[in-house]
């Protein structure tokens, strides 16, 4: 923002004066308090969820297609009806126990490939459908005997700008891991600089939930994204866990004032060893108030694919910092 205006800057990029060498940044691990940490994880996971579980992007589910997925031991099928609506319930045929993953849709209904037994999405023969929810960038599907929460109508979407204003695109990944090893992760600004200094620089934590009252606990960061050299793009953002598996950045401050980012937990049928697996669905909803994003707008098929890549490169370092967390929990050897 231009101080004397009050109005974004024409060129949100930023020339580093002096930038610091990786090894030179002041160290983030005094102010990374485990206990800190601890307690904002504890915050989420005290949080209502409604027994909803996001189970994949909008635009992974066009018409015609199924989805299938295994939340926790529950199997899934999701689909869209003949008016384009998310349909959702048990992957087994109530016939003889088909994986309707593997079925086609026709006009809307869910045939199965076995003996051709057809869903509508409706109750039929001992299949009960489950909640769905299409939020218009992610699917849900509400678990209420695994989650075992009083259930709510419909998901805790966080505030987002407006689908037809944005570029949007999701990111998904499996870790080997529990949903809180990566709200734990989100929940660690400090770490950014220094685990992913081909994307961050300059970061500084300005808020925590120990510096503001308890209904207000999110974490305040000042952090510059690297485009290339010593061109930055600097921004404010603020992280919260409005939900046990979903911790959000919003940008408060700088260029694309508005956008957020996503992160969603959903816990799956573990591997063949035992070991837990959590499925990370990230959402990036960018916006911006400038003219000429209504170009970046028109270019949004080109710029899905390189804004996924940007987060899948993220989060292969992420997963590794969940994964590592898991296996030092479930050792006893987690620190604290």
């Amino acid at each position: 923002m231009s101080p004397a205006t009050g109005r974004p800057r024409r060129i949100p990029l930023r020339l580093r004066s002096a930038p610091v060498p990786w090894e030179r940044q002041a160290p983030t691990w005094r102010d990374a308090k485990p206990a800190l940490i601890a307690q904002a994880l504890k915050r989420a996971q005290s949080r209502p969820s409604g027994n909803w579980y996001v189970i994949g992007a909008s635009r992974g589910l066009p018409p015609g297609r199924t989805l299938g997925v295994t939340v926790g031991s529950t199997e899934v099928v999701a689909w869209r009806d003949g008016e384009g609506k998310l349909r959702a319930g048990p992957g087994a045929c109530p016939h003889l126990g088909a994986p309707l993953r593997d079925s086609p849709v026709r006009c809307g209904t869910l045939v199965c490939h076995w003996h051709g037994l057809a869903l509508d999405g409706g109750p039929f023969a001992g299949w009960e459908p489950y909640p769905a929810f299409d939020d218009g960038v992610l699917l849900w599907v509400r678990l209420d005997r695994l989650g075992q929460e009083p259930p709510s109508e419909r998901p805790y979407v966080p505030a987002r700008p407006r689908v037809r204003e944005a570029v949007e695109t999701v990111y998904s990944g499996v870790g080997r891991c529990e949903p809180e090893d990566v709200v734990a992760n989100r929940l660690d600004p400090w770490h950014g600089a220094w685990f992913h200094p081909y994307s961050f620089v300059d970061l500084t934590v300005t808020g925590t939930p120990a510096d503001r009252p308890a209904d207000d606990d999110g974490f305040t960061v000042d952090v510059s994204f690297k485009v290339a050299g010593r061109l930055v793009v600097p921004v404010r953002a603020r992280f919260t866990a409005p939900e046990p598996r979903t911790v959000v950045m919003h940008i408060v401050e700088g260029e694309g004032a508005g956008s957020v980012v996503e992160t969603h937990a959903t816990p799956l049928a573990p591997d063949a060893q035992g070991r837990p697996r959590t499925a990370v669905t990230e959402a990036l909803v960018a916006a911006s108030d400038r003219r000429g994003f209504a170009v970046a707008r028109a270019a949004a098929p080109l710029l899905r694919p390189l804004m996924r890549a940007s987060a899948g490169r993220l989060w292969r370092d992420d997963l590794a910092y969940a994964e590592r967390r898991w296996e030092l929990r479930d050792s006893g050897r987690f620190p604290g």
